[in-house]
């Protein structure tokens, strides 16, 4: 009994909180609520998403930039962390594998990854008979 209403509980909470739709290889922005002392501030973590695991509400996603001088810093994020304000995907990567550690012995041109390209949504929207419909009307 107990589980289910756990359960719920969990489905309403994920429910409740947007976020957006993070691949191993994206380039996120990750907006998290710092407090210091009394006093609380937003501090962006920008970096490539190299692991995705848990489910439910303890799904974590791991995000690794390179800091200065070269020292890469990872940080692990829970999904749906009230901390979290928000999450921009600057970009997705093609990559081919979950997990990403590779990355960690690679820097500079060796650590880039290729672009994954998605259709744009207005482009799915446009009628496909539109521009043999306005011949047929010149003519």
């Amino acid at each position: 009994m107990s589980d289910l209403i756990l359960q719920q509980l969990e489905r309403e909470w994920i429910a409740g909180r947007p976020v957006p739709e993070l691949r191993p290889g994206d380039v996120v922005r990750v907006h998290w609520r710092v407090r210091e002392g009394d006093k609380e501030r937003v501090q962006v973590f920008q970096g490539i998403v190299i692991r995705i695991r848990g489910s439910g509400t303890g799904r974590t996603f791991t995000v690794r930039r390179i800091a200065a001088h070269g020292i890469g810093v990872e940080r692990t994020f829970p999904l749906y962390s009230p901390r979290i304000d928000h999450i921009e995907v600057v970009r997705h990567s093609r990559v081919r594998r979950a997990r990403l550690y590779y990355l960690r012995e690679r820097f500079g041109k060796a650590a880039r990854l290729k672009e994954r390209l998605i259709a744009a949504p207005e482009a799915a929207e446009l009628p496909s008979e539109a521009p043999e419909a306005s011949e047929e009307a010149g003519a």
